[in-house]
């Protein structure tokens, strides 16, 4: 008989399905077949309007110092100064930090944030400016910072090139051109690289083309997720870290307004992520790198690492499912409304 992990607990737990569901998580014969059985049989007696939601309340935003609805829409432009030759130069401190945080209600985890978030602060800047990061390891392990993105090697963030890996209690301070425009990422890059990703070391770099995007809606999602019990394996999947957080409250929008999703994947420990909408189809830029979308589609796969930009406009009022279209992923905490008004 498979170990009764807290994956599996979660997974029982996030449908109102009771002891029923719960049961259903010990194989007995086919291992799915009692998954299926309790799906059919409580149909109706999930969470409100009959999705899975994690049982025994909500995550306090306030005691993690972030909210993932704030997140969406915060871009930080850090601060400007010009050189002798009248160059804009953006500067933005990024400080290493540990840092125990709810994932789903009663589940802490001991994170490695930026700035004590999870994501680290979404960077943004404009193409061709001078950008010049200064890196604060308050954590106690070494860490650096790895932009995505066009650089002098001594700049990438690695150890054993350029100020290497950052002792606890040290700083250094990268500086590259914001070059190519597109969306980027960000994350350390010590060894194990796997644990200081799926802890929390990571965020979204945005660099806007010099001509500028189509104004819209801009709205920002990384694709992340939790391993709560350090079996290398997640209990918990989300958009900006708190899963259903956008189920219990719908991000709203406007009808026949552009809307843009810079959507980012992180996730370790699973080999791809996805992104589904329901209702509508997506023009989808990867990487961003281009004013011009490569597809219409409803849905796209992303291994870590990999983001691109997604626009489309909702032609009618309601709300509108997003979601990971890998059901386990769904029904441990990735997936979302669209309030449209």
């Amino acid at each position: 008989m498979p170990r009764l992990t807290r994956r599996r607990l979660l997974a029982a737990g996030s449908l109102s399905a009771g002891a029923a569901a719960l049961h259903s998580t010990i194989p007995h014969g086919h291992p799915w077949e009692h998954e299926a059985n309790a799906a059919s049989s409580h149909h109706g007696n999930h969470a409100e309007g009959g999705h899975a939601a994690f049982r025994g309340g909500t995550v306090d935003h306030r005691a993690n110092g972030f909210n993932p609805h704030e997140i969406l829409r915060d871009f930080d432009w850090g601060e400007t100064s010009r050189s002798a030759s009248g160059r804009v130069v953006r500067s933005w401190t990024l400080v290493a930090q540990d840092k125990e945080i709810q994932v789903a209600p009663g589940i802490s985890f001991a994170a490695w944030t930026y700035n004590g978030r999870i994501p680290g602060p979404t960077l943004r800047a404009r193409e061709g400016e001078r950008l010049r990061i200064t890196f604060v390891n308050a954590s106690k392990h070494p860490h650096t910072i790895h932009f995505h993105g066009i650089h002098p090697a001594e700049m990438d963030g690695v150890p054993g090139l350029g100020a290497g890996q950052i002792e606890p209690g040290k700083s250094t301070v990268y500086e590259f051109d914001a070059l190519p425009y597109g969306l980027h990422l960000y994350h350390c890059h010590v060894r194990p690289l796997a644990e200081h990703i799926a802890k929390g070391l990571y965020g979204a770099f945005l660099i806007d083309p010099k001509e500028g995007r189509e104004e819209a809606d801009e709205l920002v999602m990384v694709m992340n997720g939790f391993d709560t019990n350090f079996d290398r394996a997640n209990e918990v999947y989300a958009a900006n870290t708190i899963g259903f957080a956008y189920m219990d409250e719908p991000i709203k929008v406007a009808r026949d307004e552009l809307v843009r999703v810079y959507l980012v994947n992180v996730l370790e420990y699973d080999l791809i992520n996805s992104f589904h909408l329901h209702g509508n189809l997506f023009d989808y830029i990867p990487t961003g790198t281009s004013l011009k979308p490569s597809e219409l589609t409803d849905t796209v796969m992303l291994c870590q690492g990999q983001r691109g930009i997604l626009e489309w406009r909702f032609g009618s009022a309601g709300r509108f499912m997003f979601h990971a279209h890998q059901s386990e992923f769904t029904e441990l905490g990735w997936q979302g409304f669209f309030e449209v008004a």
